[in-house]
């Protein structure tokens, strides 16, 4: 049995940690109170709502997971049923809140951002298909999102878009990014444009391509300049926005180094111990021809456009990392733990053993 000053002391514990402090309210440009509750972490509510379009892809699923873990409700979009379920795990009870949508129907947009104080716009497409084109996605959709996030008054709109978005750009999938970004600024001037680099993780198609067809990525002779970054990084920085001052501009996101693509596939072979690709360098021109050959099949081969973004350097700008409180991690800190399962039996613990880096 407890004496009553030890049930009087447990009571006082449990209201102090049930006490509010300042810093648990937070006042939104629109003068909207935010107020967080509970302690920190999965069961924690931070009082935030987040709607994440583009949640269902390989960067979504991340930041989903780090806005869930601080407390905040997801609103996660999908157009498949199956396509948002591994989501739900990753926020307690009624933290992940899946709704039914299409990138072309207003109505469904409009239900899905209404209640959200931030609006994060994740959705891009790596080839074109019949029924959406780039600039279906990356254009008319990416202004369709921004006009309504606008007109419904949210306060605070992400827009991911890519390091080498240009309108002079011969990639198309690079011009139709540029081009989306300025409808985004002329429908919602105070947007946050983030552009990273080409992402890698462990549903990548980054590294495990690399494993998978070196054949492509030896185009241009292996010579093209990238700039890889993590996706954990990036989704970190997209976390971190909820909890900073409103940035309304173009944030760059390059890798913290630039590699040749001879570098990475050298990389690649070096921690799966496979040997390197013996396969020849196919000219542009019959690599653009196969390219187009491998449209006829319904799943998604190598576009033409990809194979125009292989001999397309990164461009060379200063990373905006530090605006955001994060310090992007080498490529040589992960790749052990995405490719090592394309190592065989005899070679799965071996050592990682890293090429030299030339300069």
């Amino acid at each position: 049995m407890l004496s009553a000053s030890h049930v009087l002391r447990v009571q006082r514990v449990a209201v102090s940690h049930g006490k509010r402090t300042l810093h648990d309210l937070v006042t939104l440009p629109g003068r909207k109170p935010i107020i967080s509750s509970g302690t920190p972490g999965y069961s924690a509510v931070s009082g935030h709502v987040a709607t994440v379009f583009g949640c269902t892809g390989f960067l979504g699923r991340y930041l989903v997971s780090k806005l869930a873990r601080m407390g905040t409700q997801v609103i996660v979009p999908y157009r498949e049923e199956d396509e948002k379920r591994h989501l739900k795990p990753m926020g307690d009870l009624g933290q992940i809140v899946p709704m039914e949508w299409d990138i072309r129907n207003e109505d469904q947009i409009a239900e899905c951002l209404r209640h959200s104080d931030i609006v994060y716009n994740l959705v891009g497409r790596e080839y074109e298909t019949k029924n959406f084109k780039y600039s279906d996605v990356h254009v008319t959709g990416a202004e369709r999102i921004a006009r309504i996030a606008s007109q419904a008054g949210i306060p605070r709109l992400v827009h991911v878009s890519h390091l080498n978005a240009s309108t002079s750009s011969t990639s198309h999938f690079y011009r139709t990014k540029a081009e989306g970004e300025e409808r985004v600024r002329d429908v919602f001037p105070s947007a946050t444009i983030i552009r990273p680099g080409s992402m890698y993780g462990y549903e990548d198609k980054f590294l495990n391509n690399m494993a998978s067809w070196p054949i492509w990525w030896k185009l241009n002779h292996g010579e093209t300049k990238i700039r890889p970054v993590h996706v954990m990084d990036v989704a970190q920085v997209l976390a971190n926005l909820m909890s900073i001052p409103q940035i309304a501009g173009t944030l760059s996101l390059p890798g913290p180094s630039t590699l040749t693509m001879e570098y990475v596939l050298d990389l690649v072979s070096s921690v799966t111990y496979i040997p390197p690709s013996r396969a020849p360098v196919l000219p542009k021109s019959i690599a653009l021809a196969l390219a187009k050959v491998a449209q006829a099949p319904w799943w998604p081969l190598i576009s033409p456009d990809e194979v125009e973004r292989r001999y397309l350097d990164d461009v060379d700008v200063p990373g905006d990392w530090k605006a955001v409180g994060v310090v992007p991690d080498e490529i040589e800190n992960h790749a052990i733990t995405y490719l090592r399962r394309y190592r065989s039996a005899e070679n799965f613990v071996r050592p990682v053993v890293f090429p030299a880096r030339f300069t």
